[in-house]
């Protein structure tokens, strides 16, 4: 069998049994931070600068023709790990400007409570109509308030220039081809 061995424990000094060497340091500690610099904000007249790469609010943006960029392809609401978005896609109607390019939401709600500011909805939009603005005091008095409805989405996102105009490019060719005779049915 082994052998149990007893150890001796030395006894506590008396300033470690007071505690007096953890309150010195951590007094210490409080007057270094007294004599710092501090910088004080007025806000909200003056924000901070934010980081490079801050993921703020999503939000839906116009292209600069001011239409939707959203065709309810609803990748966004797929790919959002706690489920915040919620997309309802709805019909263009045929005698509209738009309805030579694809569906449009009937309804688009983003639950900013549940919402993790991750940025994955805006990673994965083929149409580019999500992004994160800079926004980042959303406040509310009930949970109905942090539910952002798509013309909120629409009124906190604005219009984001468009590189690629994939819209007009679509609607020349359909006038080339009506005009050749070739027309889609």
């Amino acid at each position: 069998m082994a052998e149990t061995k007893v150890l001796e424990r030395k006894p506590l000094s008396l300033a470690e049994r007071s505690n007096l060497p953890q309150i010195v340091s951590g007094l210490k500690t409080t007057v270094s931070h007294m004599f710092r610099k501090k910088v004080t904000l007025q806000y909200p007249e003056v924000r901070p600068t934010l980081p490079e790469g801050y993921r703020g609010v999503p939000t839906l943006v116009h292209d600069p023709h001011g239409r939707e960029k959203c065709v309810s392809c609803q990748l966004c609401e797929f790919v959002c790990p706690p489920k915040a978005i919620r997309i309802t896609p709805g019909e263009i109607d045929p005698e509209a400007e738009t309805a030579h390019v694809e569906k449009a939401p009937k309804e688009f709600e983003i639950d900013m409570l549940r919402c993790i500011y991750c940025g994955l909805c805006e990673e994965v939009c083929p149409e580019e109509a999500i992004f994160l603005q800079d926004v980042y005091s959303m406040t509310g008095y009930s949970r109905e308030e942090m539910v952002n409805n798509k013309e909120k989405l629409y009124e906190l996102g604005g219009t984001l220039p468009d590189h690629h105009y994939k819209w007009d490019k679509k609607r020349a060719a359909e006038d080339a081809a009506k005009a050749r005779g070739y027309a889609h049915s």
